[in-house]
């Protein structure tokens, strides 16, 4: 496996080469999509992109944890959580080495 991380910078560089947009206009425009999926979140919203995934948040309830060195109980509160699922097309591209 790769190293690299694909970054809003690579993002916008990838917007700027494919579509043609200034390089401002496409760090905006991946900046406005980013701001849209972070809101639409933030407000209990899932966020489906097909054949890609769907993010979703989802709220966990408080329980009780263990310190696993000292095996001491530890309580943890509740708390929302980011989830996400791969759709079907994605883990089959993936399994596939991501060959198109």
């Amino acid at each position: 496996m790769g190293e690299k991380t694909l970054t809003r910078m690579d993002l916008s560089e990838a917007v700027f080469r494919e579509v043609g947009l200034s390089r401002n206009e496409s760090a905006q425009l991946v900046e406005s999509v980013l701001q849209h999926m972070s809101d639409a979140l933030v407000a209990g919203e899932s966020v489906k992109i097909s054949s890609f995934g769907t993010f979703s948040v989802r709220d966990k309830a408080a329980r009780v944890g263990r310190n696993p060195k000292t095996g001491d109980e530890v309580p943890i509160s509740p708390r929302r959580v980011l989830t996400f699922r791969a759709s079907h097309l994605m883990k089959d591209r993936v399994a596939a080495g991501n060959k198109r």
